[in-house]
């Protein structure tokens, strides 16, 4: 197996490659010309492509969701992180909520079409080594979201997991964005097997293992404690992690 890998890894990585370089004219088009819709919906359709992407790797993507999610309201998507390939799904499936991401500072420069909707889309750009800075920016963040009627979309574990095994969800961001979004529902996602990517390292990519993600059941922010709140996500997230 592992000799298709270095096989379909180049392939698959010029694709990808590719995709970000077309695209990033394409979204600073769709920004200037159309505003911050059109910016969303190229930003959109450039992550089904992504999405089909890892069919190179023979890696389907599957989302399943059994649950009525409301509607006209805020939702705060909570999940655990396992690789980059976590965040195409999450924004093609749930494009309907105008998903937007907290991510690393670092990512908001030197990477083609990534760092441009990072800067231009909504996100927040967290310096992790700064707590004053990282608060100042989930504040404006949360505020943003409930602003433009947008939804959040945040991995508290802070970083991803190499393995699968989920790390403890700190309480920081989350807290930040039920503040100024009361009126929201928390989303708990549970992803499977995108680490299986980078099980060899970066190179070469593993292949053949499809990536699902699964929606929980919504909760109303303001029906539990924000303790009790917590653990409820965490351990609905967990329980579903192969």
């Amino acid at each position: 197996m592992k000799i298709f890998s270095y096989l379909l890894s180049p392939i698959f990585a010029l694709v990808f490659y590719v995709l970000l370089l077309i695209f990033h004219p394409i979204q600073w088009i769709g920004l200037k010309i159309f505003g911050s819709k059109g910016h969303q919906k190229v930003v959109n359709i450039m992550n089904w492509f992504l999405v089909k992407s890892l069919l190179i790797l023979a890696i389907p993507v599957k989302v399943i969701n059994r649950q009525k999610l409301p509607e006209n309201t805020t939702l705060l998507f909570v999940s655990n992180h396992q690789s980059l390939f976590d965040i195409p799904p999450i924004i093609w499936h749930f494009r309907k909520y105008w998903p937007k991401f907290v991510s690393k500072k670092e990512l908001g420069k030197g990477i083609p079409s990534v760092s441009f909707n990072l800067r231009h889309g909504g996100a927040a750009l967290i310096d992790r080594k700064d707590g004053k800075q990282a608060l100042a920016e989930l504040a404006k963040f949360a505020k943003r979201v409930h602003k433009n009627k947008w939804s959040a979309v945040i991995f508290p574990e802070g970083t991803r997991s190499r393995t699968g095994k989920p790390k403890t969800f700190a309480p920081n961001g989350l807290k930040m964005l039920i503040k100024y979004n009361p009126e929201a529902y928390v989303v708990p996602l549970t992803i499977n097997n995108s680490w299986k990517v980078f099980k060899y390292g970066k190179y070469p990519l593993g292949i053949g293992s499809a990536i699902t993600i699964t929606t929980h059941e919504p909760i109303k922010v303001d029906s539990l404690p924000f303790k009790e709140l917590l653990e409820k996500v965490e351990t609905t997230v967990k329980s579903s992690v192969n």
